[in-house]
């Protein structure tokens, strides 16, 4: 069963539950480039000013497919939670970054 999204948290605990089991660190890892068309495109919205919307959605889409695939990784474990969530990205190349969503994937019990 998927872990319920309202059961992953960057907090050490989640309120109302006691740890009963650690399953280790669960990661999701998302390597993406920009397309000529979102570069150019980026690049013109830079002009103008304001926020970059189409640089704006890939980064969201690219966090989420991080965030996703963090908690399949839960899922395969045996979690029904996940505590200390958090990103991170590192620039791999021009134009090229990779995003990671990792945690720690624990059992956790109505207290």
């Amino acid at each position: 069963m998927p872990i319920d999204p309202a059961m992953v948290t960057t907090a050490l605990e989640l309120p109302g539950y006691r740890i009963v089991r650690n399953c280790g660190v669960v990661r999701g890892i998302i390597v993406r480039s920009r397309s000529i068309v979102g570069t150019l495109g980026a690049g013109l919205q830079t002009i103008l000013g304001g926020n970059i919307t189409i640089l704006t959605r890939l980064c969201e889409k690219t966090r989420q497919d991080a965030w996703m695939q963090m908690m399949a990784h839960g899922t395969e474990l045996g979690a029904n939670a996940i505590l200390c969530a958090r990103y991170d990205a590192n620039e791999l190349m021009r134009g090229v970054t990779e995003v990671l969503a990792y945690g720690t994937a624990v059992v956790v019990e109505k207290i």
